[in-house]
């Protein structure tokens, strides 16, 4: 049995355990048991690029479609993969949707095809992308990505599966790395694949998405997956290459998958537009990864009250410490991005600050808002590609809204982590959880002899909820201090997470701490 086939009975039997298994508080619980991906037509290599445009001037494919392996040696690193294309024809366009907290990216190629990655939170089931997608006259999803299996990444998922099978042009394949949630929300997207025949494949590094006259390539989850298999780190990582403009699409992909990438693809990361990971998390974004892909501008898709503080401050420092402008879903709305090759248009809906240390002072914009964009600025692209992560010269770029400060040197340093522990951890509040969130708790302690500068840091439990702690906050050698679920008013002994619903789970969770660099401090389950 090899190992695409292996994986995918091995998914099959974890999706169908996942209807009995246990989830963590605040997260949804598959309602029935799970489809056996097997009989959903998953598939191990894409068919070669026989998808029709989004016009719609051709029938869905049929979802039984045998299979054509792809290019064949799946070792080919990034920087070997790009191919120059100097003179493109047609344009290729990236909408980033402002879904509010979660992820959707709609990429129209110079052929019309189309590309969906993910369909924003499960909390409208898709509304809101749909509606944008039927605004811009889209009758055909060529590829259907699904970054990883979190709800804020597919909750639009089975949507948009049935309105493109019952109402429009179709889906031509979805794509996925192979990792099972236990949420209602993904059991529904594995529904609707199989009940519509849409062929699904399992995706991973090397792989190939044939979007004709883009350079695709497909730079993670790796094999074997990163992290004992946690959903984030092994993301779909996609870079998207036309003429010498390069757009990085790194899902939620945080420390470790970070790092990979760094050590795997080294200055093949090099990309013009990076779509910041995880929402801006302080834990992603680190500075060794932006120093390899040494993005002209980066883009952050979260809510502007985001409840778990995104984008954090510190990821806004690093990029500010790089001359590196942010746009921000939140207050820019819509963020459409047209290259040609060699120039990039920004048009978003409203004006708001691009300097990261500034991005908070914008207004909110809706999700769902339907402003049309306007043209905001242009880049111009160098014609002579670097072949390392070294700093090189900064394209032209033209702000007609925004300044652009000098730029500040990096001054990363390693926290000192050694003695913080775990410990209290009172997971079952008294009575009605959802009325007592505070009851709902975790105490650390510094068991060291010095003080400990928690600022930045992130808490996180396994299903992907994050805290962020906030600035100024020291905790002394053999203090404790406690983190409570609900809201309140930080203190030097009390951190309050503002969450509106439990986080930790009772029959048991993992604890996940993370400095301000992105390293891992704490794992523990309990």
């Amino acid at each position: 049995m090899n190992r695409r086939t292996l994986a995918v009975f091995l998914l099959g039997i974890l999706v169908v355990l996942a209807g009995c298994a246990g989830t963590p508080g605040g997260t949804q619980t598959a309602a029935t048991a799970g489809t056996d991906l097997t009989t959903a037509s998953i598939q191990t290599e894409p068919t070669a690029g026989t998808a029709a445009t989004h016009s719609g001037t051709q029938t869905p494919s049929n979802a039984d479609t045998t299979s054509v392996p792809s290019d064949g040696d799946t070792t080919t690193t990034a920087a070997a993969a790009t191919q120059s294309n100097a003179s493109p024809e047609g344009t290729l366009d990236i909408h980033y949707i402002n879904v509010g907290q979660g992820d959707a990216t709609l990429i129209i190629g110079p052929t019309n095809e189309t590309m969906l990655i993910d369909t924003g939170d499960y909390t409208d089931d898709g509304e809101i992308v749909l509606d944008y997608l039927r605004q811009h006259d889209i009758n055909r999803i060529d590829y259907l990505v699904t970054t990883h299996a979190d709800a804020d990444h597919i909750g639009g998922h089975e949507a948009v599966i049935d309105y493109y099978e019952t109402q429009a042009n179709g889906i031509g394949a979805v794509y996925d790395p192979g990792l099972a949630s236990n949420s209602q929300t993904y059991q529904e997207y594995l529904d609707a694949v199989e009940k519509h025949g849409v062929q699904l494949y399992e995706t991973r590094a090397g792989d190939s998405i044939p979007f004709e006259g883009v350079n695709t390539e497909v730079l993670a989850p790796p094999e074997p997956y990163l992290d004992s298999e946690q959903r984030n780190e092994n993301s779909i990582v996609l870079r998207l290459t036309l003429g010498q403009t390069s757009f990085m699409l790194p899902g939620d992909v945080e420390a470790d998958g970070e790092s990979y990438l760094v050590d795997e693809y080294g200055g093949g990361l090099q990309s013009t537009i990076l779509k910041s990971a995880h929402h801006g998390s302080a834990g992603s974004n680190t500075g060794p990864f932006l120093d390899a892909v040494q993005p002209q501008v980066a883009v952050i898709s979260s809510a502007y009250d985001s409840q778990y503080g995104h984008p954090a401050e510190e990821a806004l420092q690093r990029l500010a410490d790089r001359n590196i402008d942010a746009y921000w879903t939140a207050t820019h709305g819509n963020i459409v991005m047209s290259s040609d090759g060699e120039t990039i248009s920004i048009a978003t809906q409203q004006t708001a600050p691009t300097d990261p240390n500034s991005l908070r002072n914008g207004e909110p914009v809706e999700p769902g808002s339907d402003t049309p964009v306007e043209q905001r600025t242009t880049i111009t692209v160098s014609t002579e590609p670097t072949q390392t992560p070294a700093p090189t010269s900064t394209p032209t770029v033209t702000q007609t809204t925004t300044e652009t400060e000098s730029t500040p040197t990096p001054t990363e340093t390693s926290a000192t982590a050694r003695s913080l522990a775990v410990a209290e951890i009172h997971a079952d509040a008294e009575g009605d959880e959802s009325n007592n969130l505070n009851d709902e708790y975790i105490v650390f302690e510094n068991t060291g002899s010095e003080n400990l500068d928690l600022s930045g840091w992130t808490v996180a439990d396994a299903a992907d909820h994050e805290y962020t702690i906030p600035s100024n906050t020291v905790l002394g050698a053999g203090e404790t201090i406690t983190l409570h679920t609900g809201d309140g008013t930080s203190t030097d002994t009390d951190l309050y997470w503002g969450s509106g619903s439990a986080i930790w789970n009772n029959g048991g969770d993992t604890i996940i701490v993370t400095n301000d660099q992105g390293k891992p401090v704490i794992k523990e389950d309990y």
